[in-house]
């Protein structure tokens, strides 16, 4: 399945005065997404740091549509696009309980040596999940 969905409730300190999401705290929900969607498929950011991978953000691109507020439950679905054999993209989309699209997000990720700081080819087991994805 390409699509995965968590959630998250707002916190108190993730917003501002007036009870809205700060628009910079979007990025971890989104982080949230894809850590969860890698390990849905049987990998963890810590797995591939162990194994000596990095996978630093080199695009992302945010459209913000309606507020988060404070103490909303919000659906955070990470959807698959594309992989090269050093790159990934993601698609995502965060939702209120009400369904409403609140904001939409393209994410583009480097598989890269912690040592060097170089890209490299993913890992085998997530080339092979993503050639999976694919079709």
């Amino acid at each position: 399945m390409k699509d995965h969905e968590v959630q998250v409730r707002v916190r108190y300190s993730e917003t501002d005065q007036m009870g809205v999401v700060y628009h910079g705290n979007y990025i971890p929900y989104f982080e949230i997404g894809r850590v969860e969607w890698l390990r849905n498929k049987g990998v963890s950011y810590k797995s591939l740091e162990e194994s000596g991978i990095a996978l630093p953000i080199v695009s992302m691109q945010i459209n913000y549509k309606k507020s988060a507020r404070y103490d909303d439950l919000l659906t955070i679905k990470t959807t698959f696009k594309s992989y090269s054999s050093v790159k990934i993209e993601f698609e995502c989309e965060i939702y209120n309980e009400n369904l409403e699209l609140l904001t939409t997000a393209t994410f583009i990720l480097v598989f890269v040596s912690i040592i060097t700081g170089r890209p490299v080819i993913a890992p085998d087991n997530v080339l092979l999940i993503l050639e999976e994805l694919k079709n």
